[in-house]
């Protein structure tokens, strides 16, 4: 079973955290409501989260130092942030946004069809990026096993199984890359795309480097 992408909504009022699970409830994925930036950070500091939609104005920690904490923890740094701002003072608050890490600056009110489709692309990605640690973990496992005698066929299994799941990850990607560059995405999903992509390739040279004859144990790519 496939486990389900985590999406954090932030904002004080109800009304709009109803209204953004409505709108995003399409997705099928776990969708977690947070009334404050404290509250925010208390369930990233649990949880891992594919993407935050953060509103802009809240009573105490505004949006602006919420996101500031995000990025400022390691753990949580990468996670990329969806500001949602009922008011516009025009383009130095829009890239105060952007300064504080947001990679998308929407204002209320918005198509929730437009919301919808941003919240997907992240959330394909996080997918992806989960099936590459899982490949990793694998090809880690396979080495360890690889040293021990009579483990020979066991590890080719293992080794077969590893390049096909490699493979389906990497036709996805392939797809999801093509499909940001029809739709014009943003830089921000474009670049974290690429990123993949680069780790993809790297996991596959380890693996390539696996095969019988090649001889010696691969550099497994850096997980970051």
């Amino acid at each position: 079973m496939v486990q389900k992408a985590k999406i954090l909504l932030v904002d004080d009022r109800p009304e709009n955290l109803l209204a953004l699970e409505a709108i995003l409830s399409a997705l099928d994925q776990t969708l977690v409501r947070a009334s404050s930036g404290e509250e925010a950070l208390k369930a990233l500091l649990t949880d891992d989260f594919a993407v935050i939609l953060l509103d802009v104005q809240m009573p105490g920690m505004d949006g602006f130092e919420t996101a500031a904490h995000i990025k400022r923890r390691e753990r949580t740094r990468d996670i990329p942030i969806i500001f949602l701002t009922a008011i516009n003072h025009g383009p130095h608050h829009t890239f105060r946004g952007y300064a504080a890490g947001a990679v998308d600056y929407i204002s209320k009110p918005f198509d929730p069809w437009v919301l919808r489709a941003k919240v997907s692309v992240f959330v394909e990605l996080y997918m992806k990026n989960c099936q590459l640690r899982e490949q990793a973990a694998l090809l880690r496992l396979q080495l360890e096993g690889g040293t021990q005698g009579g483990a020979a066929r066991e590890s080719a299994g293992l080794l077969a199984e590893l390049s096909a799941r490699l493979a389906a990850v990497e036709e996805q990607a392939e797809a999801l890359s093509k499909q940001l560059d029809d739709e014009s995405a943003d830089a921000a999903a474009v670049a974290t795309a690429a990123h993949l992509e680069r780790k993809l390739t790297g996991l596959r040279r380890a693996l390539d480097a696996l095969e019988p004859g090649t001889g010696g144990a691969p550099t497994l790519p850096s997980q970051n």
